[in-house]
């Protein structure tokens, strides 16, 4: 039997004359993706996408790929009915939803007429299948209120479907809708889900990862770059810029305060992720940043960090508890990576009693003792490029 998924747009469809803008790139995501699993003939009509499973592909993975692009509000497995005829919908329904039947007691029938040239209205239609159904499922009984079982009919332009039912997408807006963004991914758990989070509100992501061999391993570094590859399952391709931070690490923590090295470690973060974010055409940062979760994330402090930088800073995160970010993590598949025991660069040179409420002079005071600049530029020029899948 012939199956189809039938792809619902989200929010683009509110969009007014730059609508065809968003559609495009949607269908252009879409496809990219969809290549890698089966070689599906994807079309577009009245912001329905339609994706024709082949009969040698596997409808799961074509369904799990799908459900992974940002951009759709609900997608249904679809049987095709070979005519638009309701003697083809209620066989099509009575062989392809058997096991839905099965596990029912309950069903209702209901229907959208997108052709309005057939000769029957959407309640006429479901009265009419949901009638037939009830004769030939005897033990499922018709429930107009609170069904088991909802059978879909849906009559478009050129054939009749039948499904039990959407499920919901991954939402959002299409990938690079709205740009490109730098995302500073470390190996914790709030960074990968900040940068899913902007992903689905269409940005293109490249990733920014400070490095500190042979203070972290090169294990650290393959657990952040797993860590890119699960954001690919949703983001699509990525690159990781691998950022040498050693030498600037050794020397603040020669010549600065111990209780300002996280913090000064971080405007150097912030100076570097933006240096790179330009170069590569990046419209903002994005940071996995928890109001409150560490010292370095408090309000004065992420005010210190942030004011070396021109370029917008977004942290989804900022007002989420741990146990929501873990939730997300858990469903984009991060967590179980994130967890590794590796540390990362943030977890090196941890003072003891960091400040939490730092002073920009007190601050400015400790940088004058660096070259800035220069340690700026020597991690610049060392950046590693690393382009994912």
């Amino acid at each position: 039997m012939k199956e189809v998924l039938l792809l619902k747009c989200g929010e683009i469809v509110l969009k007014g004359l730059n609508r065809k803008t968003f559609e495009d790139r949607l269908l252009k995501n879409l496809k990219r993706r969809m290549a890698h699993v089966a070689d599906c003939e994807i079309t577009m009509r009245q912001s329905v996408v339609y994706v024709e499973i082949p009969d040698d592909a596997d409808a799961d993975a074509v369904m799990e790929c799908a459900s992974r692009v940002f951009g759709f509000a609900t997608i249904s497995r679809a049987a095709v009915c070979p005519e638009k005829t309701l003697e083809s919908i209620i066989a099509t329904a009575k062989d392809y939803l058997a096991p839905n039947f099965a596990a029912a007691k309950t069903f209702k029938v209901e229907s959208k007429r997108g052709d309005k040239k057939f000769p029957m209205t959407s309640t006429e239609i479901s009265q009419h299948v949901g009638g037939e159904l009830a004769d030939l499922f005897p033990d499922v009984r018709p429930d107009m209120h609170h069904p088991d079982l909802t059978v879909h009919v849906e009559m478009r332009e050129k054939y009749a479907f039948v499904h039990a039912g959407p499920v919901p997408g991954a939402g959002g807006m299409p990938i690079g809708s709205n740009g490109r963004a730098a995302l500073l991914l470390s190996g914790g758990i709030d960074s990968p889900v900040a940068g899913w989070m902007m992903a689905k509100r269409g940005l293109e992501l490249c990733g920014i990862h400070f490095f500190s061999y042979p203070y972290t391993s090169e294990r650290a570094k393959e657990k952040v770059l797993e860590l890119g590859r699960k954001l690919t399952a949703w983001c699509g391709r990525m690159s990781v810029m691998v950022v040498p931070f050693t030498h600037i690490q050794e020397e603040i923590r020669d010549k600065c305060h111990e209780e300002l090295f996280t913090l000064i470690m971080r405007r150097f973060m912030m100076r570097i992720a933006e240096r790179v974010a330009v170069e590569y055409g990046c419209g903002a940062l994005i940071t996995g940043e928890s109001l409150g979760q560490v010292a370095s994330q408090t309000m004065p402090a992420m005010a210190v960090t942030g004011a070396v930088c021109d370029l917008p800073v977004f942290r989804p995160c900022i007002g989420m508890d741990k146990e929501e970010i873990v939730t997300i993590a858990r469903k984009i598949d991060t967590f179980e990576t994130s967890i590794l025991p590796y540390e990362d660069c943030c977890t090196v040179f941890t003072p003891k009693h960091p400040n939490t409420k730092p002073k920009m002079p007190k601050i400015l005071e400790a940088e004058s003792h660096l070259d800035v600049e220069a340690l700026v530029d020597e991690a610049v020029k060392g950046v590693e490029i690393i382009h994912l899948p």
